[in-house]
Parts: structure tokens; C-alpha cells; sequence
């Protein structure tokens, strides 16, 4: 897009603040977008960009600055307010009601209506109709959303808001749970919502997407605007540097560690309903990824349980510790402390005559919280109130705290910014360097074809084949991942 078609925006925010206590949030950020445009709000984690939109979709209001849509102030008191006027959100973290069906969550709010009674048939036919062009239309509608995969229950977000015909759509990391494909799809129906004059403001760590897809940008660090341009013009190394303010030199750092004897291993592992058959061997010292399409059995394969039926915690007491993909309801307890989460199976070392010794519980946290590089107060500050990198790290530390020797890592860094990822991939080497297993399960190609010894694709719930990394090719993943094993070799 011409940058000369701005000369009157869609939507025009200027000198906007928000400060939560004594913590400024914004500073005179400045940010302006126009009809059919794709706009990409760049940032790490916490530097303003969900306070931002959170207070153009009405969740916040804001304590100085301007809003203006289509020419006119725009200060929406709540987000319904904020929807009806054409705006509409998907959140970064999940916002579904967990025990309505997928169909009830894709309409709520929007449900249609003939002379004041539902009209379920109309509600159904929209559903289908938002899933369909997403190309998921198997996912049941009757189904409650809560039994859905992560990544699943990102498509039905999606869905939601595409309903309603919206003027301004804000995706806040809409693709951290997808498989390439599904994110092609999305980018397909972008591309319709661009034809169809609407603005899409587009906020992604993932910047090749942002490039791939976006006409202009906004980049934010620590809440303020330091740089707009054209994406097509773009330097992605300028854009790295203006997001964290220093030089990253390579964002896949490559630790060296050599490969020693086998410490698991798959056999045709199977679970109801995926996976069908997981093979595998993880060697001590091994990063194995793991790609795949969404639904096809990854989350499934590293919650599987074998012939022995043991419980998590047996799991744990065994070395084995696993990351959840879903960091909010399963991997922290986002109303205790850091010191509690870190520390929390694993109190052994740390209690006298069975009383857990504070003091020696918060020196452990604290030297964990420096290895591993976590920006918080001090140990006892809520976990929840943490950015999603500082967050993820947490997850991790508590499984290195438990001395796991095998990591089964799944999604870790989505929703997490480059400077954080660079340091998570990092660490993932030393790990190996000090002959941990990992086992490393993601949606997004660069980072396993960048940080795997090797890799490992699931086809329809199977996993057999795994190969070096050095022999894969995105579009090799990609190939096998759809059953097209001919054309999946490097």
C-alpha cells in the first residue's frame, strides 16, 4: 500500500498514555492505520502493544492522548461499545468461555435472532461458515470448547472474529499456536479482509510473518513508538535492534554437545484418540523436534502414557518433566509468587523437620531467576503480573529446579518476543551441553530447523521417521506433515 493513501486514516491514536500504579505503560505512543491496510505493531513483551489495543478495543481507558475513528474521537467505555463500532479483537491469551460448545463461543454476543427467540439454525450456519473459511470446518461445533487442542481453540478465536463484519480486526498473536499451513490459511483470509477495506492491525513476534504479510509498521519499546515504515523496505536485523535496543547477533545460537546413549524411547506408542503409533529415540545430549499438522497427535504424544500407567508425579520422580503449550491455565499458578512457582515440586531442599525454610526457598528462586535472566522485582511478586517471556522462563525453571533430565518442551515459546526466544534457544543448548534430553515440540519451522539436532514430523497421528535436522527443509516438514512423503526430503 502507498503510504500517500494515509493522509486520512481509518483510525489515528496520538500522544496516548496509560500508567497502571507507579508503572507507565504507555508514553506518547502514536500510531495510525488506514482503511484496507495491514499495519504490524511490533514489540517485545511488555513494551505497550496489548495495553495499546486493549484500550482501542475498550478494556482500558486511556489517561491522556487521542483516539480517533473515521474522522471522529473514539473512547469506547467497553468492549461491547468497542464492537459495535467495528472493532474487534483477537487476544493473545485465550478469551473463550470453556464450557460453551465451539458454536456458542464463535456467536456469543452475536447471536442471531428472529422476533426475539434464537435461531439456532442461523447460528449454526454461521459457525460452520467462519470455520470453513479458516479450512477447519471438522472441528465439532457441538463440542465443548475446553476439549479442543490449544491450537484449536486458537482457530475458534479466530472464527469469533471474523463474525460481525468488522471495520478495524486487532490479531494479537494469532498465529503463536498454528502449524504453517493453518497460518497460510489465515493469511489467505487477511488478504479477503484487505480487498474488503478493512484494517488489520497485526501484532507478532514472528517477524517473517509480519514481512510476509503487512504493508506498514509500528515498532514500541518500553511504551513508546520509536519507529514507523514501509515493511516491504524493511530490515528485519533494524527492526531486532529498534525492539530491544541492542544488537542480537544470532538468534539461533548453536551450543556445541555431542550426542550420547539412548535415554528414551517410543515404541509405537498409542493413546485414544492420537497418537495412533509414536516412535522415536532421545538420546542423552539430543534437542528432537517435533513437527506436525494441528489435531494431528504432538500435545498427545507427550502426555501419553505407557503400559506402566504412571502418574505425572511419577513421571516427574523419574526425570521426565514436561512444559505445557498452555503457560496460563496448566503450566503456573499465576497468583503465587515466583519463588512458589519455581520451586513448587520440589520443596525437599528446601524444608526443615517438613517446614519449607522461606529465606532459603527465595535465595533458591533468586539464583534461579538470574540463570535464568527473568526481569522481575524480586522473588516474591505474582508470576502473573510477569510478561509471557518472563512467564515461559518461570515454566522452565521449575523443571530444571526439579532436576528433570528429560525435557518434553511443548510450544515454549509461543507468545514470547525475539530477545526472549534467543535466550530461551540458548539455554536449550547448554541444556544439551550438560546431556539433557529434550524433545522439542513446535508449530514454528525456522526455530526447530535452527535449534534441533533432529527433527521428527506426525502425519495423521503416526510418527516414524526422524531424521537430522541438516536433511529437513521447511517445505519438506510441510510435505510430510500432509502425507506427501515423496516430495519431503531436503
Amino acid at each position: 500500500m502507498d503510504s500517500t493513501t494515509l493522509t486520512t486514516p481509518r483510525l489515528r491514536m496520538t500522544a496516548v498514555q496509560k500508567s497502571f500504579g507507579a508503572t507507565r505503560a504507555l508514553k506518547n505512543v502514536s500510531f495510525e492505520v488506514a482503511a484496507g491496510e495491514v499495519h504490524a505493531l511490533i514489540g517485545e513483551n511488555g513494551a505497550g502493544k496489548s495495553t495499546l489495543m486493549k484500550i482501542l478495543s475498550g478494556a482500558h481507558l486511556p489517561d491522556a492522548g487521542a483516539v480517533e475513528l473515521d474522522g471522529q474521537p473514539f473512547v469506547p467505555a467497553n468492549p461491547l461499545r468497542a464492537r459495535r463500532s467495528g472493532i474487534a479483537m483477537i487476544y493473545q491469551e485465550l478469551t473463550l468461555a470453556p464450557h460453551l460448545s465451539v458454536e456458542e463461543n464463535i456467536l456469543l454476543g452475536e447471536e442471531p435472532a428472529r422476533c426475539g427467540w434464537l435461531n439456532r439454525s442461523r447460528r449454526r450456519e454461521l459457525a460452520h461458515r467462519a470455520l470453513a473459511e479458516l479450512r477447519h470446518e471438522k472441528i465439532p461445533l457441538d463440542a465443548p470448547v475446553n476439549s479442543r487442542t490449544i491450537a484449536e481453540q486458537q482457530i475458534v478465536e479466530i472464527a469469533r472474529a471474523l463474525i460481525g463484519e468488522p471495520k478495524v480486526l486487532i490479531m494479537d498473536e494469532p498465529t503463536s499456536s498454528l502449524t504453517q499451513v493453518d497460518t497460510q490459511n489465515l493469511f489467505a483470509v487477511i488478504e479477503r479482509l484487505r480487498r474488503l477495506k478493512v484494517s488489520v492491525i497485526y501484532i507478532s513476534h514472528f517477524l517473517e510473518e509480519c514481512q510476509r504479510i503487512a504493508d506498514r509498521y509500528t515498532v514500541l519499546r518500553d511504551g513508546e513508538s520509536v519507529a514507523h515504515g514501509d515493511m516491504a523496505s524493511a530490515d528485519l536485523r533494524q527492526i531486532i535492534r529498534l525492539m530491544v535496543g541492542r544488537e542480537i547477533s544470532d538468534i539461533y545460537p548453536r551450543m556445541p554437545h555431542g550426542l550420547g546413549e539412548p535415554v528414551l524411547e517410543l515404541r509405537a506408542l498409542a493413546g485414544w484418540p492420537k497418537p495412533q503409533a509414536a516412535s522415536l529415540t532421545l538420546r542423552a545430549g539430543e534437542i528432537l523436534g517435533v513437527a506436525g499438522l494441528v489435531g494431528t497427535g504432538l500435545t498427545e504424544t507427550l502426555r501419553s502414557k505407557e503400559e506402566t500407567h504412571r502418574t505425572p508425579a511419577q513421571r516427574l520422580k523419574s526425570g521426565i518433566g514436561l512444559l505445557s503449550e498452555n503457560r496460563k491455565e496448566e503450566g503456573l499458578m499465576l497468583n503465587r509468587s515466583l519463588a512458589d512457582n519455581l520451586t513448587l515440586t520440589r520443596y525437599a531442599p528446601l524444608s526443615r523437620c517438613g517446614f519449607i525454610q522461606r529465606r532459603r526457598q527465595r535465595q533458591t528462586a533468586q539464583d534461579w531467576m538470574d540463570r535464568l535472566d527473568v526481569r522481575a522485582q524480586d522473588p516474591g511478586q505474582t508470576v502473573g503480573e510477569l510478561s509471557g517471556g518472563n512467564q515461559q522462563k518461570i515454566a522452565l525453571g521449575r523443571l530444571l529446579h526439579h532436576q528433570a533430565s528429560v525435557l518434553l518442551l511443548d510450544e515454549p515459546t509461543r507468545g514470547i518476543d525475539v530477545g526472549s526466544k534467543a535466550q530461551i534457544y540458548k539455554l536449550l543448548g547448554q541444556l544439551a551441553e550438560q546431556g539433557k534430553a529434550i524433545i522439542f515440540v513446535s508449530s514454528y519451522l525456522p526455530e526447530l530447523l535452527g535449534v534441533c539436532d533432529t527433527i521428527g514430523v506426525m502425519c495423521r497421528g503416526v510418527l516414524l521417521e526422524v531424521r537430522p535436522a541438516g536433511q529437513w527443509t521447511e517445505h519438506g516438514i510441510i510435505a510430510a506433515a500432509i502425507g506427501q512423503a515423496a516430495t519431503a526430503t531436503a
